[in-house]
């Protein structure tokens, strides 16, 4: 019996996705101390993402939302990458815009629009090198991705990684031409 490359496809993608997890796990992280929280998410789950992200495009009336959300809905998966970036890296570098570690960590950590911070520079650079050896490995496996910052936007307001305070999604296709490039600025946002 044959089988069709659409389970093969699907079955390929949550495989690849499992494999930018760990990617990001074993990327290098300052000081090697991870602070990263991963989940890869897919079926109902990644659909309620997207639904949360047109529920923000009519709140903000934000058109970008509702294009990324029409991606996410296309996608088969999508790998969420959090961050706990609260925690000083003890270098008193003031990159945070605090003169000391130890006066970024005694400040009240507030929530922004979309995330929690300030953040220490150190975790949002160890944020940034995962979601790179993330985004390479689906690239390797020639599986069509792109980092958004609008789904980590409503993966945190459905609290899916509480304990991260900034949240990134790579989601991730196989079509014939890629979701992700070439896409219209955005869509209109209906209310």
């Amino acid at each position: 019996m044959p089988i069709f490359s659409e389970e093969w496809e699907k079955e390929g993608l949550l495989e690849a996705a499992k494999l930018m997890l760990v990617s990001a796990r074993t990327a290098p992280k300052s000081a090697g101390i991870d602070d990263l929280v991963l989940a890869v998410v897919y079926g109902k789950e990644k659909d309620e993402i997207a639904a949360e992200m047109e529920k923000i495009a009519r709140e903000r009336n934000a058109r970008g939302f509702v294009r990324d959300g029409g991606n996410l809905r296309k996608s088969e998966a999508v790998l969420l990458v959090g961050i706990k970036g609260p925690k000083s890296f003890g270098l008193n570098c003031g990159a945070c815009g605090f003169v000391t570690c130890e006066a970024f960590e005694k400040v009240e950590k507030k929530r922004g629009q979309d995330f929690a911070g300030p953040t220490c520079l150190f975790k949002g650079l160890d944020l940034g090198i995962a979601l790179g050896s993330a985004a390479k490995t689906a690239s390797l496996l020639n599986v069509d991705n792109r980092i958004m910052y609008r789904i980590g936007a409503a993966a945190k307001r459905l609290k899916l990684l509480p304990e991260a305070h900034i949240i990134m999604g790579i989601p991730i296709s196989a079509a014939g031409k890629s979701i992700y490039f070439d896409r219209p600025k955005g869509t209109k946002v209906d209310r």
